[in-house]
């Protein structure tokens, strides 16, 4: 690990750390607290995924709306009006709504075929995205002089690498430049989670082969064709899969750094309870 021992953290001239976990548990409430220190530098991956590489499709499916209403097909093919995305830390809605959901476009869905491209869209924003963090953390301290790192994910990291592998690059890369801290929930925050869903589901990103399965599932057991899946109802039917298909995965990155709560993150008042936090989780030095 970047820091082996409690020593070594709070030792560190530059303390940097990635938290990952399901969505809801506290990432971006964290980092939001230790930003607002104005020591720590928030790197947020949603934002950078929205912001630098799917800005573009993002602001062009607002456009392909827009240009099947008349008035501002003309205003904007005159260049009159300008359409782009408004994304924020806190507003990454321009994302989900691009990414979709899949089944029955009188019910705003996508066909599967759109939603699966969209999909590897994201899969390889997300990664890239991911690759900027050491480009992020030292220009962070270099351009603006911030001496401590947040990565806040998505909790669709778990997706993409293979933490069984000790020689995953991606895991590597990222284990080399922060410290990995994974915010585990227990089966009373993942049933809230679901809770929340349900009354209002969101579009996800899914790994490309549990997507292929939870699809077929679906339709088998509905006994429905394609454009007559309700999206939300299929969003919901998935999200339950979902958690639980990713808490091995995220068990198995824990491995690779340190584990906190959501508890433990409601009872931080100021970024040095998060730097005792993590010492708490770290073998003492000597």
């Amino acid at each position: 690990m970047l820091y082996p021992t409690a020593d070594d953290w709070r030792a560190a001239p530059r303390r940097k750390v990635l938290i990952f976990g399901m969505s809801g548990l506290g990432k971006t409430h964290l980092s939001s607290l230790l930003r607002a220190s104005g020591d720590w530098f928030h790197y947020s991956i949603d934002y950078r995924i929205g912001t630098r590489y799917l800005g573009e499709l993002i602001a062009d499916n607002a456009k392909a709306e827009a240009m099947k209403v008349p008035f501002l097909r003309d205003l904007l093919l005159s260049d009159s009006i300008y359409i782009g995305s408004n994304i924020t830390f806190d507003n990454l809605s321009p994302v989900a709504t691009w990414l979709g959901k899949p089944g029955d476009p009188s019910l705003g869905g996508l066909p599967m075929a759109e939603y699966a491209k969209r999909q590897e869209a994201f899969r390889r924003a997300e990664i890239n995205a991911l690759q900027d963090t050491a480009y992020f953390a030292t220009r962070a301290e270099a351009l603006y002089g911030y001496p401590h790192f947040i990565c806040d994910t998505g909790g669709s990291i778990c997706e993409w690498v293979d933490p069984e592998d000790p020689n995953d690059p991606l895991l590597r890369q990222l284990a080399e430049e922060c410290l990995l801290v994974w915010i585990k929930g227990d089966e009373a925050h993942t049933e809230e989670l679901i809770r929340r869903f349900d009354k209002a589901p969101k579009p996800m990103a899914y790994q490309p082969e549990f997507l292929t399965r939870a699809w077929a599932d679906y339709l088998a057991e509905k006994n429905i064709t394609e454009d007559a899946v309700n999206p939300d109802d299929f969003i919901r039917w998935t999200y339950a899969a979902a958690l639980s298909h990713r808490q091995p995965r995220y068990e198995a990155m824990s491995k690779w750094g340190v584990t906190i709560t959501p508890a433990d993150i409601d009872a931080l008042n100021a970024p040095e309870d998060f730097t005792d936090l993590i010492a708490r989780h770290l073998p003492a030095g000597g």
